[in-house]
């Protein structure tokens, strides 16, 4: 069974895991279908996150199921593109928990400066 809280509380779902952090930052900078997801994704972590096809699409499911993303009709030029393709977006329960993810883990960073030590003040600014 899913979870499904009011459209526009997304505390239930904080924090999210990493790959589905990743693949809302990626669908938050717009529409894209899995494969340019999983592209997006490695480029805005530099390299660091890289989603399998079996991570992915199982996040997205997963998102889906929750009411985060939704997959849409929306297509690019036909000619241009893969009919097989599915494109997904942020809904507004996704967006509030995108914003919800940022301002947490902003929060966090600024703790952490505020409680490191001196000898790591330098490393984290």
């Amino acid at each position: 069974m899913s979870q499904r809280p009011e459209a526009s509380d997304p505390t239930p779902f904080l924090p999210l895991s990493p790959a589905a952090l990743h693949i809302v930052l990626s669908l938050n900078r717009g529409e894209r279908h899995g494969y340019a997801i999983m592209r997006d994704v490695e480029q805005i972590s530099d390299g660091l996150i890289k989603l399998g096809p079996g991570t992915l699409y199982g996040t997205i499911k997963k998102l889906v199921s929750q009411g985060i993303i939704e997959q849409t009709d929306t297509r690019p030029d036909p000619a241009l593109d893969d009919q097989r393709r599915k494109y997904y977006r942020l809904t507004g329960l996704g967006q509030a928990a995108c914003d919800a993810e940022i301002q947490r883990l902003a929060n966090l960073v600024e703790h952490t400066r505020r409680a490191a030590p001196p000898r790591l003040l330098g490393e984290l600014s």
